[in-house]
């Protein structure tokens, strides 16, 4: 399993990001090929640092499903989307669980 993490900060319009988010991205995101699960936690609290506004995990089957998934031509219409709505910027992680 390998995950995509996406940190969205504090957009400069809350309610503009929420429409938009919801209503153009999601659709956009769930046509990733290989997109197991997405899961979308809205303000999640901090225990250090600032709290982002929202946090999106992207779940695929493995690390080689994410990057295909990403490099699709829907991934890449998803990664071009993120300026039209994100105005507080965007952190995006990859993370692929080893067994310790």
């Amino acid at each position: 399993m390998a995950q995509l993490l996406v940190i969205y900060n504090q957009p400069t319009d809350p309610a503009a990001f929420d429409r938009y988010y919801y209503d153009v991205h999601i659709p956009l995101a769930k046509k990733v090929p290989g997109v197991r699960e997405l899961t979308i936690a809205a303000s999640p609290m901090a225990i250090a640092g600032t709290a982002p506004y929202l946090v999106a995990t992207l779940t695929f089957d493995s690390l080689t499903s994410l990057q295909m998934g990403m490099m699709s031509a829907e991934g890449q219409a998803a990664a071009a989307d993120l300026p039209n709505f994100a105005s507080g910027g965007v952190t995006v992680l990859v993370l692929d669980p080893k067994a310790a």
